[in-house]
């Protein structure tokens, strides 16, 4: 008696599935990378604001913070790069000469006086800096 096998195919990878774990895997990276990536400086408390919006830009990060607890001096920060408010124009003009960087990103803390902020401000135009935005959080309605 002839036993008859069936015709065997040949086994088939499935695509679908596969493209479904890649897709997630992607997901996963570009939030896990979205939550790093806010802020590279000091942790300050940032006034709140309505229209509060998330640059990701690649500009100079400017920090600026109370030095000590009775609130005489700042503490300035380019980029994690102590700098004191005199000498900030000038430092800011030679990192312009390196770089094609003419963006500033400006944190300031919300107990900085108004005049404080504007002397940074000066600073920070005199430096050649033509674009200047201020940073604040999203209100916490």
């Amino acid at each position: 008696m002839k036993v008859r096998r069936k015709a065997s195919r040949q086994p088939r990878v499935e695509m679908l599935p596969l493209i479904d774990i890649v897709f997630l895997l992607l997901i996963f990276f570009i939030f896990a990378m979205l939550s790093m990536a806010v802020h590279r400086g000091l942790d300050l408390d940032l006034p709140e604001s309505s229209t509060a919006q998330i640059t990701k830009e690649e500009a100079l990060s400017i920090s600026v913070k109370r030095y000590d607890s009775e609130n005489t001096g700042l503490l300035i920060l380019i980029n994690d790069d102590r700098v004191s408010l005199e000498s900030l124009g000038e430092k800011l003009q030679e990192m312009g000469k390196n770089s094609e960087k003419q963006q500033a990103l400006i944190f300031a803390e919300e107990t900085i006086s108004y005049q404080e902020l504007f002397q940074v401000l000066d600073q920070v135009k005199s430096g050649g800096i033509k674009e200047i935005s201020l940073q604040a959080n999203k209100d916490r309605e």
